[in-house]
């Protein structure tokens, strides 16, 4: 979960970087948390091996690490 968080750390950089365009903050937060979320849980639920498991874990751990890095960035921009 620990390098999950530490690719969504990543993903939040990388995303800010590339993307400049102006989209709704609830929207944002919906992708970010809720698709990462989703499909990790489904994962969990749904594995039949520990492998299937683990990457379950690894995705739904990307979500909290994307969404404090956009959070920072909007502290540090003023918003």
């Amino acid at each position: 979960m620990l390098v999950g968080i530490a690719v969504g750390q990543i993903a939040g950089i990388a995303s800010m970087l590339l993307f400049k365009a102006t989209i709704r903050p609830d929207v944002v937060i919906a992708l970010v948390v809720g698709i990462p979320s989703v499909i990790g849980m489904l994962l969990i639920l749904f594995s039949g091996k520990r492998w299937v498991t683990a990457l379950g874990a690894f995705v739904l751990a990307i979500a909290p690490g994307w969404f404090g890095v956009l959070v920072t960035i909007q502290v540090v921009n003023g918003a």
